[in-house]
């Protein structure tokens, strides 16, 4: 259909994930400013539409696995429940390998309702940045929409 809004694509029947330019492009810059280490961090926001992007610490000194500090997720969960909001996504890189989950990130997605974000920076000219559902250990890629 010609003139179609992008947003109204799906992948396996999930409306897209709305992720403004802006937060991709921090989401990019964190994974180069961790590499060769993954970087990490949430996205708080309000009935699954973003709002704020929160980078944070990777406690894992590799460089194919990440470790969020627990009081400082607790900290930033914390204020974005204060604000009323919810965890709309996860997302961290994979320096040298695709934006795929790994059976890792598979086994450790623990929040069903959140999307996970995952940054490859395999291509570094061309980091790719793409969305999934991981809910009972299936993986759904999400469309990412502006």
């Amino acid at each position: 259909m010609t003139g179609a809004d992008p947003r109204d694509r799906s992948i396996g029947g999930d409306p897209p994930f709305v992720l403004p330019q802006g937060m991709r492009e921090e989401i990019v810059a964190h994974a180069r400013r961790d590499a060769p280490r993954e970087c990490c961090g949430v996205i708080g926001g309000r009935g699954g539409r973003v709002g704020t992007l929160y980078p944070l610490t990777n406690l894992d000194q590799g460089t194919d696995f990440y470790r969020i500090d627990d009081a400082e997720l607790f900290a930033v969960y914390r204020e974005i429940d204060e604000g009323g909001g919810e965890i709309v996504a996860i997302y961290h890189s994979h320096p040298v390998s695709p934006a795929w989950p790994s059976p890792t990130d598979v086994r450790l997605a623990a929040w069903p309702d959140a999307h996970y974000l995952i940054c490859s920076l395999a291509g570094p000219d061309r980091p790719d940045l793409r969305a999934f559902r991981i809910v009972d250990d299936q993986i759904r890629e999400v469309a990412l929409a502006d």
